[in-house]
């Protein structure tokens, strides 16, 4: 029985930096090379990033990989470039993956081997965080930020980052693509309408890596828990998902005052000992300042305009490869 055809979709928005570490993953895949597709979606970059993808398709050309280079010129969003990668796939699975990750070698085995089952429609990979140093890489790492862990138990439904998702084409037929004009929360969307509209099992495969970089700056760290909040608030008004109730003033105060009185001297006793170290020391003011942070961005949002529209296949065709 051959391997499955998947065609891996890859948004890029000036992303030059990233793109020889991404294709040097790329190339690294154990799955069989004549039955996948690579489709790097420029969305009007400014750095070069499209001629860059232009010369590297001529190399994986000649080293018999299938990359095509295509652009997303009209929408600004990562959902519209990711539905260009659609409608140009040929694929019998969609896998998604950003250019600032970086996929392990057994990635695309490892998220197909779901689909053997002809119940699993939706398949959710892990994401790790790649080795920081700084204070806050530590501290996200700590909390696992990015572990889809977190997004599989949701308590409204079930959902993977696009960071690490793969769907077969075929439900797109019933549900639709991505809502090209949303801004942030458009995996969990998709995911949801999947789940809650049609009788498809998901699985998570924690076996299926790709790593991330974690923020490594606090105005990144609380750009990235605001996009939460502004996430969490057009999925409220899409799904109608619970909002975050907010943080009272009291709960910052004993949440401050037992750090004071309790968390850190802890921490501090534990310090020479090894059994603690620079995270613990600061590990509570850092959450508060994130847990803030989402909720400013979930107040200060409101649904763009047309996000609630969702793009549509053409119709079924059969694969190419």
């Amino acid at each position: 029985m051959p391997a499955i055809a998947v065609s891996v979709i890859i948004p890029i928005y000036n992303g030059l930096a990233d793109l020889p570490d991404l294709l040097d993953c790329l190339r690294s895949q154990i799955y069989h090379c004549d039955r996948v597709e690579y489709l790097l979606v420029d969305n009007k970059s400014g750095d070069g990033t499209y001629e860059f993808l232009q010369a590297a398709s001529r190399d994986f050309h000649v080293e018999n990989w299938n990359i095509k280079i295509l652009q997303e010129q009209k929408i600004q969003s990562s959902y519209a470039a990711r539905n260009t990668g659609i409608l140009n796939a040929q694929g019998q699975i969609l896998a998604f993956t950003d250019a600032d990750c970086r996929p392990s070698k057994t990635w695309l085995s490892n998220l197909m081997a779901p689909f053997e089952n002809p119940k699993v429609g939706l398949v959710m990979g892990e994401i790790q965080a790649l080795s920081g140093k700084t204070l806050l890489e530590l501290y996200a790492d700590r909390q696992n930020t990015l572990s889809q862990k977190h997004t599989v138990s949701h308590p409204f439904c079930p959902y993977g980052q696009t960071a690490n998702l793969a769907v077969r084409r075929e439900i797109l037929q019933q549900v639709g693509l991505f809502r090209p004009y949303l801004t942030t929360g458009g995996d969990a969307d998709l995911c949801w309408r999947i789940l809650r509209q049609t009788s498809w099992d998901y699985y998570f495969s924690e076996a299926a890596i790709v790593a991330h970089q974690h923020r490594k700056t606090l105005p990144d760290l609380l750009n990235q828990w605001k996009r939460y909040g502004r996430s969490n608030r057009f999925l409220h008004e899409l799904h109608g998902v619970d909002l975050m109730k907010k943080p009272l003033p009291s709960y910052y105060c004993y949440r401050i005052l037992r750090w004071l009185g309790k968390e850190l001297p802890q921490a501090l006793a534990q310090l020479p000992t090894g059994k603690a170290n620079h995270v613990d020391l600061l590990s509570t003011p850092i959450g508060l300042l994130c847990l803030n942070a989402r909720w400013q961005g979930q107040q200060r949002s409101y649904l763009p305009q047309f996000a609630d529209q969702i793009a549509w296949p053409e119709p079924e065709k059969s694969s190419s490869f």
